[in-house]
């Protein structure tokens, strides 16, 4: 297994079907966090902060202070889906088992690898590439002192102060990069937008209808981000890694690369040497 952790790539794994609509459309989708297999990590995040702060105003013997926190964390998360953040997941790990099986329909999709100074150059607000971070006790999180002195501060306990009310949002925005350290042989990064902390992110909203539930995200135009720094989408794209258990044949997804106009990729199709074969 050969693995990068130097940022120079980062991979996305994913299915045949996100492949295909990668490549055709150019666009990349970022899709709502709640909607991932490891949703419960903003409301982890989230009441992890809650239990920090909390627990310095009772250190103080501010108990007061540490009900009203308490309070204030439990009215926000009633909230959770409408500060959500979108995201698209990638990882600095090429080839790598947990990836595939978790993220690749087992081992059966494909990964896509991207230029990381390329692509951090196209990212412009409101998005945002965040790499993950991997923490369980939040008490040294740098967003607790900032809470805790807005908090010792405010004096009306009916509502929000406005510079309460950014800070707030900022951890919101936060969490969406926040996983268990259960997770951290991920190393992931993420490509993040959150449309409630960026009222200008102009992007309209997309639903994808599938047999089971409808699904929120918003599209990010690959090729106008290309556009904007001089480059094309194949001169991000290192490489597509086909899975250790697809049996996709290496020619047809070259013929496929050749029909949508991506000639140079043809000669970045590799398949995976990740020993997941015969199970």
């Amino acid at each position: 297994m050969q693995r990068t952790d130097d940022n120079t790539v980062l991979y996305h794994y994913t299915d045949f079907s996100a492949l295909g609509g990668i490549l055709s459309t150019a666009e990349l989708r970022l899709n709502n966090i709640l909607n991932m297999n490891d949703a419960s990590e903003m409301s982890l995040f989230m009441n992890g902060l809650c239990k920090a702060v909390s627990d310095r105003f009772q250190h103080d013997g501010d108990y007061i202070k540490a009900n009203w926190t308490k309070k204030l964390f439990s009215a926000e998360q009633e909230q959770e889906f409408a500060y959500s953040a979108y995201a698209a997941c990638f990882s600095r790990y090429r080839d790598d088992a947990a990836q595939w099986e978790r993220y690749a329909n087992r081992g059966k999709g494909v990964c896509i690898g991207f230029q990381y100074d390329l692509f951090q150059e196209m990212v412009m607000e409101p998005l945002s590439l965040q790499a993950v971070f991997y923490q369980d006790d939040m008490a040294e999180h740098e967003m607790v002192d900032t809470l805790y002195h807005l908090i010792k501060k405010h004096k009306d306990s009916s509502t929000i102060s406005a510079e309460l009310r950014e800070a707030m949002n900022h951890a919101w925005a936060s969490s969406a990069a926040f996983k268990h350290p259960s997770f951290a042989c991920e190393n992931e990064v993420r490509l993040v937008v959150s449309p409630f902390e960026k009222g200008y992110f102009n992007v309209q909203p997309r639903y994808h209808v599938a047999r089971e539930r409808i699904k929120k995200y918003y599209p990010v135009d690959l090729k106008k981000l290309c556009r904007n720094v001089g480059i094309e989408l194949e001169d991000v794209v290192t490489e597509i890694i086909i899975g250790p258990e697809s049996t996709q044949s290496v020619p047809i997804l070259q013929d496929y690369l050749k029909d949508l106009g991506y000639k140079k990729l043809c000669e970045r199709v590799a398949h995976s040497d990740c020993p997941l074969r015969g199970r």
